[in-house]
């Protein structure tokens, strides 16, 4: 990569920079609370103009590993940030309205950070640690990251089946479709979600199929060029295409699902009491939380090991791979 190239991404970091600690600036002089604390702002801003700092130090063509770590700092620290940001996307999918308006937009801002971050990142890296040649040709992940990408497959299918169980009328867990109906209606499910639940088609495993067809994606080699069946057949898939929503999904079921499984645990040996919510009984609330937990938490250990699979086999790695 070209200065010129290093100077353009040194420069969207910084103007990233800025504005995401003019967003942060914002919440805290208006006391606006992010994650239900309003001293977060202030933590906001001060990412923000380190943020600006390291993107004008990789503009002007600052030497040193010093930056390269500061960014990737940095990185961490907006991926930690965008946690749950999926979340946020499949409400609003389904025309439904977020819980915090403040905390969905940093997270967007977050995520979009960590991506220009962590390219800017690899961009400062020595020539001689990068791989040399071009994009590599399409391969397909190792046996290892397969294996992976099946068990994260396999993971949603009994959230998969008692969502369609309940979608279909029938019983999960003491509790009927039309009890579940009911419970979508009372909590101001749009219209788009109830009408696809009346034809037994749940959106959270429409949403489920899509997710298990970008893990295959990406440790397939059709994920790297468009299909014959497509418009763009022949055409490589840009990277931040299967990457970015990999990213996002991997930040926010990874820890969603593991601490999940460990609160259960507990829960499930009596050492704290379950929260009921909206289920009648704790046995019921106990069923329904281990089929969420265990989907949520295997798929997105799938993903995040896919996910660093495709970059390194894309020329995200020192290496370049085999073809399999």
């Amino acid at each position: 990569m070209g200065e010129r190239e290093w100077v353009r991404d040194g420069r969207a970091v910084a103007g990233w920079g800025v504005g995401y600690a003019g967003f942060g600036l914002g919440c805290g002089l208006s006391g606006t609370a992010l994650w239900s604390a309003a001293w977060l702002g202030w933590v906001v801003a001060g990412v923000g103009l380190a943020a600006a700092g390291a993107g004008w130090a990789a503009a002007r063509g600052q030497p040193g590993r010093w930056l390269t770590w500061v960014l990737r700092v940095l990185c961490g620290l907006a991926v930690v940030a965008s946690w749950s940001l999926l979340m946020d996307v499949v409400t609003l999918l389904f025309g439904q309205a977020v819980d915090s308006v403040p905390d969905a937009v940093h997270k967007a801002l977050a995520a979009a950070g960590a991506l220009l971050l962590a390219g800017t990142a690899r961009a400062r890296r020595p020539l001689a640690e990068r791989s040399a040649t071009g994009r590599p040709a399409p391969s397909s992940a190792p046996a290892a990251v397969q294996l992976a990408a099946w068990a994260g497959s396999l993971a949603f299918l009994p959230y998969v089946v008692m969502k369609l169980i309940w979608a279909f009328g029938g019983s999960f867990a003491g509790v009927s479709g039309d009890e579940m109906y009911a419970s979508y209606v009372h909590n101001g499910s749009s219209g788009l979600w109830l009408a696809l639940e009346r034809r037994g088609l749940d959106g959270t495993v429409l949403l489920a199929a899509i997710g298990v067809f970008l893990l295959w994606g990406l440790v397939r080699p059709w994920g790297q060029v468009f299909p014959r069946w497509t418009p763009l057949r022949g055409r490589a898939v840009p990277r931040w295409l299967p990457l970015t929503p990999a990213l996002i999904g991997a930040v926010t079921l990874v820890p969603y699902g593991l601490v999940g499984i460990g609160y259960l645990s507990l829960c499930s040996s009596g050492v704290i009491g379950i929260r009921q919510g909206e289920w009648a009984t704790p046995e019921q609330a106990l069923e329904v939380a281990w089929v969420g937990a265990c989907a949520f938490a295997g798929y997105g250990v799938a993903l995040a090991v896919a996910a660093r699979s495709y970059w390194r086999r894309t020329g995200g790695g020192r290496v370049s791979p085999k073809v399999c």
